[in-house]
């Protein structure tokens, strides 16, 4: 396996996957340190549950466009030189597809514990209310890694079936919008979606007062069983994608 990884490693090189990434965490910084700018020193006392409930609706966006760009560029090699026939008779295919979604994983990881240090380094520096609620900021890194790579193994089965990149990365786009537009159905729907586990899995709601234009946060347990169903949906994605990638005629 460590062979397999090492493949993947040395065909992305120079391919510039972790610029794609870094520049999604600029537009989520950039985005974060606008939206906290019209804050007053009394909504910064709620600046760490004003983060947890931002951060999981951006990433509705831009999660799944760093999985679909990621997916794409891993798998895209083997398709412009053909060459995924010659690449099964040497590395088995379940290797291969294994290979590329522990590779693939390491950028979901990046792109989640970056936007965690943004949280805690302008948290910090802008001097948010109350000591720093780590165990809410792991939960959100945890959460955001499993339905980030449940979204990923996605991209990657569409990405290895697909010679066209194109349709995996429209795919990839409308989930993101679709991801977004879920937060206003009904939680029970949600549930169906796995562009919509980011807010799903949310740790903080919002009460908004229409009159006076005040936002008050509050903490909300953890969803336990929507925890277990994301769980559910990454291994019923990772095992049926890996099945029709060994079985693909190429």
């Amino acid at each position: 396996m460590s062979t397999a990884i090492k493949m993947e490693a040395l065909k992305t090189k120079g391919r510039k996957v972790w610029l794609v990434v870094a520049v999604m965490m600029v537009v989520q910084l950039l985005w974060a340190a606008w939206s906290i700018s019209h804050k007053n020193a009394d909504d910064l006392i709620q600046g760490w549950q004003f983060f947890l409930y931002q951060f999981p609706m951006l990433n509705c966006i831009i999660m799944p466009v760093i999985a679909a760009v990621v997916a794409s560029r891993l798998c895209d090699v083997e398709h412009k030189g053909q060459t995924f026939k010659l690449l099964k008779t040497i590395v088995p295919a379940n290797r291969i597809f294994d290979a590329k979604f522990i590779w693939g994983s390491l950028y979901m990881f990046g792109a989640a514990l970056g936007q965690l240090i943004i949280m805690i380094i302008m948290g910090l520096v802008l001097h948010f209310g109350g000591p720093v609620p780590w165990g809410a900021l792991g939960c959100y890194l945890f959460f955001t890694l499993i339905v980030s790579l449940t979204i990923y193994v996605f991209q990657q089965v569409l990405s290895l079936l697909f010679v066209n990149q194109m349709v995996p990365m429209t795919l990839g786009l409308v989930g993101g919008f679709v991801g977004l537009f879920s937060m206003f159905f009904p939680p029970s729907f949600q549930k169906f979606l796995l562009w919509s586990y980011y807010g799903v899995l949310m740790q903080v709601g919002m009460n908004w007062d229409a009159t006076t234009r005040v936002a008050d946060f509050y903490w909300t347990a953890v969803d336990w069983p929507s925890l277990i169903m994301i769980f559910v949906f990454l291994g019923l994605i990772y095992g049926i994608g890996r099945s029709l990638f060994i079985s693909r005629e190429v």
